[in-house]
């Protein structure tokens, strides 16, 4: 006999969809204009030369070119120093 009563809440499907966020092309690689190079929520990495931010703070190339990460030292707010990794298409 089941013990569910009748008309009850399932106790699957309240799992979310994985965002696909990360890198998604690599140094070295080489992007036309428009490819995606990181998709991630805030700026975890900076757009560089050649490389602007889409709405969901997704980089992209706007030329085309090879694909160069690097590293700046940046201010945060409160005066700490934080490494940046800034992604730049050449």
């Amino acid at each position: 006999m089941a013990h569910t009563k009748a008309a009850g809440s399932t106790k699957l499907g309240r799992d979310s969809h994985a965002q696909r966020l990360g890198v998604k092309l690599f140094e070295g690689e080489k992007a036309k204009a428009g490819f995606v190079l990181i998709r991630q929520r805030g700026l975890k990495y900076l757009p560089g030369q050649n490389v602007r931010v889409g709405s969901d703070d997704t980089l992209y190339a706007f030329k085309p070119g090879v694909v160069k990460f690097s590293q700046k030292r940046k201010k945060r707010f409160d005066g700490k120093l934080r490494i940046a990794k800034v992604v730049n298409v050449v």
